[in-house]
């Protein structure tokens, strides 16, 4: 089983994410640094895990994309992936993992509103979620309550598919039309989520209203070529 972390200027935080979960769970770990110009690769490495330095900056789709085609070309049969931030609560991979184990899922997805939480999203995040909860729900007719979360674990079939079709640029609603596409079933659980340990997010206002606009552009095509 392989736990996949993309990391870009996660110098400070991605050292304790590591070790927390090297220290708790047999999993291997794997860092994909996404061309940081930091010392985010370094510290990883220190902490124990693989780490796979890309070139250069290719995005969040792409680190994700690279970790699959690692998780592929090693042969793992689960992949859980979590952010290098500290905002995941890492207790909470085993009972994400466990509907792929069981065989009960294909895919399974933490949600931050199916559970209680200290994390507090802001107004324009919470009407990006509902806006994209009620697009999701809408065309694939999946019962999602966080379409935007990147904590979730795949089986092998989707580490197959996903290592040669994965959106490039904010993957994560993208994903539920690859996944009906295919006939993947999903289903979330309920999981924590922290503020930032270390730094802050890099979508300011602006990017959030650019994220909302292309998100919604590039599902709706792939839901086209899904159903057209």
């Amino acid at each position: 089983m392989l736990v996949a972390i993309p990391a870009y200027r996660e110098e400070k935080s991605i050292g304790p994410v590591v070790a927390a979960i090297k220290r708790k769970f047999p999993y291997d770990v794997l860092v994909v640094n996404d061309g940081s110009p930091d010392g985010t690769s370094a510290a990883a490495k220190r902490a124990g895990a693989i780490v796979l330095d890309l070139p250069c900056n290719l995005g969040i789709g792409g680190a994700v994309q690279t970790a699959f085609l690692f998780a592929r070309e090693s042969g793992y049969d689960a992949l859980v992936r979590i952010d290098g931030d500290g905002q995941h609560e890492i207790d909470d991979i085993p009972p994400v993992l466990e509907p792929i184990l069981s065989g009960d899922a294909d895919a399974s997805i933490g949600s931050r509103f199916l559970g209680e939480t200290e994390y507090r999203v802001s107004l324009p995040r919470i009407f990006g979620i509902r806006f994209f909860r009620v697009l999701v729900n809408l065309i694939t007719g999946y019962r999602v309550t966080d379409p935007t979360s990147g904590f979730f674990a795949i089986n092998r079939r989707l580490i197959e598919f996903y290592s040669f079709h994965y959106p490039s640029d904010y993957p994560e609603v993208d994903a539920y039309i690859l996944m009906h596409r295919i006939g993947a079933r999903t289903m979330e659980v309920p999981v924590r989520m922290h503020a930032r340990a270390e730094g802050k997010s890099s979508i300011t206002t602006f990017g959030a209203l650019y994220y909302m606009v292309k998100v919604t552009f590039s599902f709706l095509i792939n839901a086209i070529r899904r159903f057209g």
